[in-house]
């Protein structure tokens, strides 16, 4: 006759057993611990050593980055960092990230629909392996991903995945996984836009499109090799900004499409955000709205390059008012939306944690098949 093992005994407290539980892992890019150069020069370190972000040969990248990138970079990020860091609320990627997470959680909440919400930063922290070993340890079985970048693109989206699957390799007992690549053209993200760009016009004004005015719609850029080498990204950012001014019933020429943050000498994607800036500037442009749809929250190449500097760049060269539209941070219909994006990804999935009466059930069964030696 089998003897049950103090193992076997156990098993009834076993994860095996536990409330099955599905979570939802919202992924952003990432930010400093605080505005200082040593703590963006921690940042940098990992954010541009990772080989998808930046496809140059290690040997001669490492060179680069510590020997030149990281001593004259850090400082200067720094005071720009300190520019736009809130009081009492530190970084505004984190802040609105955060923020976005906490209330898709209680919007779940609210349906009585029993998902975990937590949110992970590819680089710096909450970092994406802690966060997955508190999903592990709240009974998580079934996991979304769902990246906080609607254009896909391998430097962000890609290496996050390839971050999950590394922590989650080290795993004996995996969650089923889902992941959702883009959302670039899903309507909810497009009404989303619209809706935060109409609500600033009804508050701040419309621009007057036949007078000459433009909406400029400013993605980050990419290098063009990116592009080249089969990246789609550029493509989804297109046909975000074509969606986009079709839900705002815009003409060919009241808006453009253009590309920000551009590093280094070689070429990136364009039109470039700063050059178009400068020449509608020069051709008298009368005004500008700007916004920024690949950032679902407010960050440093949204409040500091495109508020703060972009302006200089317009005014500096003849041009006339300039607006920028903030991110859609908090905003409930895009709490919503990003509701929507996450609920068509997760079809099958039970809305609900099992009862602690069909848990106390199978504890009973497994219990009896120890008991009787067939376990």
């Amino acid at each position: 006759m089998n003897t049950p093992t103090n193992q076997s005994k156990g098993f009834i407290s076993s994860p095996h057993l536990q409330l099955a539980k599905t979570g939802v892992l919202l992924l952003n890019l990432g930010t400093p611990d605080a505005p200082t150069k040593v703590a963006v020069r921690n940042y940098l370190r990992e954010f541009l050593s990772d080989p998808r972000v930046v496809e140059i040969p290690r040997l001669i990248w490492w060179f680069i980055l510590h020997g030149i990138i990281l001593p004259i970079r850090s400082g200067a990020s720094a005071k720009k960092y300190a520019s736009i860091w809130l009081d009492d609320l530190g970084s505004p990627l984190l802040h609105y990230s955060q923020l976005q997470a906490k209330a898709l959680g209680s919007y779940f909440q609210n349906q009585d629909k029993s998902y975990l919400v937590a949110l992970a930063m590819r680089y710096g922290k909450p970092a994406i392996a802690d966060v997955l070993e508190t999903f592990k340890a709240s009974g998580v079985e079934r996991l979304l991903v769902l990246p906080l970048y609607p254009q896909y693109s391998a430097t962000t989206t890609a290496s996050s995945f390839d971050e999950v699957f590394r922590v989650l390799s080290t795993w004996r007992n995996q969650p089923e996984l889902r992941l959702i690549k883009h959302y670039h053209d899903d309507p909810a993200y497009i009404q989303a836009l619209a809706q935060k760009i109409r609500s600033f016009w009804q508050e701040q004004g419309k621009p007057n499109f036949a007078a000459g005015a433009r909406l400029v719609m400013s993605f980050h850029g990419l290098p063009k090799r990116n592009l080249m080498l089969g990246d789609p990204y550029h493509c989804e950012c297109l046909k975000t900004g074509r969606l986009l001014a079709e839900a705002l019933e815009l003409g060919l020429n009241d808006y453009v499409v253009t590309f920000q943050s551009r590093f280094g000498r070689a070429e990136w994607l364009k039109p470039y955000t700063a050059l178009t800036l400068e020449e509608l500037a020069k051709a008298k442009c009368p005004q500008v709205d700007i916004v920024c749809p690949g950032f679902p929250a407010d960050c440093l190449e949204t409040l500091e390059e495109i508020a703060i500097e972009g302006q200089e760049i317009f005014h500096e060269h003849g041009g006339g008012e300039y607006r920028y539209i903030p991110c859609l941070n908090g905003d409930p219909i895009w709490i919503s939306a990003l509701a929507s994006i996450a609920e068509k990804n997760m079809l099958g999935w039970p809305l609900k944690l099992e009862s602690h009466e069909v848990l106390q059930e199978r504890e009973k069964r497994a219990q009896s098949l120890i008991d009787s030696g067939r376990a």
